[in-house]
């Protein structure tokens, strides 16, 4: 009889499973990655897989969430590091524009996500809109210690930013939308 598995290793599979979902269906789409994809990738039998997650639509789920807390930590290190507030703002597109740049840029995951899954899948919808209100939030705390007391046209910048270099593969929206951006604070 194989020994059991332990918590430890259990948290290493499902976390080599997440991996492995998401490059792919970041890379390629949801819908157009089986899962025997997702097995050969995680190095993980499908039983087990589905002990982790009952159906597809729970690992998509999983992802998007743990992708949240990553990207929104990963922006707020960066634009914490700003000490003046109207700069923390325009630090956002900043950080954008290295995101835009980077190698396998494909857009926004949760638009992606919703794009393929939005009109089929409460629990997706539901962890897009999510991520999309945290989001906004968190411009909201650096816009109004700026001193501007409405967030939503540098949210509506960043979204826009973060589409168009998604479907036009060219980092440049970051900095046009971080102009914009300028002028809206009254920053130079």
């Amino acid at each position: 009889m194989p020994a059991p598995i332990t918590e430890e290793q259990n948290r290493l599979d499902r976390e080599a499973l997440l991996d492995a979902a998401e490059k792919l269906f970041y890379e390629r789409g949801i819908q157009a990655v089986g899962m025997d994809e997702v097995r050969a990738a995680s190095g993980l039998p499908l039983k087990r897989i589905y002990r982790f997650f009952a159906a597809k639509e729970d690992l998509v789920v999983a992802i998007l969430k743990r992708r949240d807390q990553r990207w929104r930590g990963n922006l707020a290190a960066h634009v914490d590091q700003v000490p003046d507030p109207h700069e923390r703002v325009l630090a956002i597109f900043d950080w954008l524009a290295e995101w835009f740049a980077q190698p396998g840029f494909r857009g926004c995951a949760w638009i992606n996500a919703y794009g393929e899954l939005g009109s089929s899948s409460e629990a997706v919808l539901a962890e897009v809109r999510s991520h999309k209100q945290a989001f906004h939030d968190q411009i909201a705390v650096w816009v109004h210690a700026a001193g501007r007391p409405v967030a939503e046209p540098v949210f509506l910048l960043a979204e826009g930013a973060i589409v168009t270099a998604g479907i036009s593969g060219d980092p440049s929206p970051a900095r046009h939308a971080r102009a914009a951006a300028a002028l809206l604070l009254g920053t130079p």
